[in-house]
């Protein structure tokens, strides 16, 4: 509120002390109906009272994000959001380097969580693992088996990039690249692309060279079948959920034949709510969810400002999210 008043403070001789005692002897309510009538009217805006949101898709440092988990944490704190999961690809390293004495977790309530990736054809398979334990034993040892099998897949494309494009990279930055405290992505060899002038944005290098180098070399991948995806997740205590439909690149009728075959395996959920998702496609995914009984999930996917700058946490792209209800976190008593 008193960022408002600052604003209007500018066009209006009302002393911030005057303004403040105003506020004080008034309810919550009646003093945003007053903020709005005395200082905001003539600039056609409106002071809404904030609400709480919900964000099941996030990424941190140990993975291809930007933030820490404790930044991560914080920044949700400001967005005011209530429910938070953290969701890095094929580790659960930032989970365990979290502070979870911090006091912003007094105000939200965090799901640990996790994203594998799952062997397809075409497109990409990416599957939710929420209310996991982070130190099973199992699911440990094939994230570290994981580890070592992206590393490998990191140097395949950057193999094919120098043969297809000429891209080359220095021995420090290389270097830089594999001694790195997370899991090595595409991400990683993007940002290299910009720093060198190779591409305009992470976008542009995946687009031009990173995603034709992939499907060059994907056949060579050690990656999980969606199987084995849904049972380290069920045996990890957690719940599985599919990760943005859309990116299978599949019609309807293949998609509704795929979901119904990974429910007989253990999939109990699908990512309704994404930044990338349409009005259509959000309608598809929810009558999909209602007529197979899934759970409902949602989150931005956020990554951070370098890796996907469209992309706000808790509310997407372009606002077009603003989660506050899930079936997922019924099922969790939340």
């Amino acid at each position: 509120i008193e960022e408002e008043i600052n604003m209007s403070n500018k066009s209006n001789p009302k002393s911030l002390a005057a303004i403040h005692l105003e506020l004080e002897e008034k309810s919550d309510k009646m003093a945003i109906d007053t903020l709005n009538r005395l200082y905001l009217k003539n600039q056609n805006k409106q002071y809404e009272e904030s609400e709480k949101l919900i964000d099941m898709h996030t990424h941190t440092n140990y993975s291809d994000g930007q933030l820490s988990p404790n930044e991560l944490i914080k920044l949700a704190y400001r967005r005011n959001i209530e429910v938070l999961s953290i969701t890095d690809h094929d580790t659960v390293e930032g989970l365990k380097n979290i502070d979870y004495n911090m006091p912003e977790l007094n105000h939200i309530k965090l799901i640990p969580g996790i994203e594998l990736n799952a062997k397809v054809d075409k497109g990409s398979m990416h599957i939710l693992g929420y209310n996991i334990d982070k130190d099973n034993i199992a699911l440990n040892q094939k994230l570290n088996e994981l580890r070592t099998n992206r590393a490998n897949r990191i140097i395949s494309i950057l193999e094919q990039i120098k043969k297809d494009y000429g891209i080359i990279f220095s021995y420090e930055e290389l270097r830089g690249l594999f001694t790195a405290n997370h899991n090595l992505g595409r991400p990683d060899i993007a940002i290299l692309c910009v720093k060198n002038g190779y591409a305009t944005s992470v976008q542009d290098a995946f687009d031009k060279y990173l995603t034709p180098a992939y499907n060059k070399t994907r056949q060579n991948n050690k990656i999980l079948t969606y199987q084995e995806c849904l049972s380290l997740i069920h045996n990890s205590g957690g719940i599985p959920v599919l990760a943005h439909p859309k990116s299978l690149e599949l019609n309807e009728k293949e998609l509704l034949l795929l979901i119904k075959e990974m429910i007989t395996n253990g999939l109990q959920g699908i990512e309704v709510y994404h930044s990338t998702h349409t009005g259509e496609e959000i309608e598809l995914y929810k009558y999909i969810a209602n007529k197979y009984d899934l759970l409902i999930s949602g989150g931005s996917d956020y990554h951070g400002i370098t890796v996907k700058p469209d992309i706000e946490l808790g509310t997407g792209r372009n606002n077009n999210l603003k989660i506050k209800k899930l079936s997922i976190l019924d099922k969790m008593n939340i």
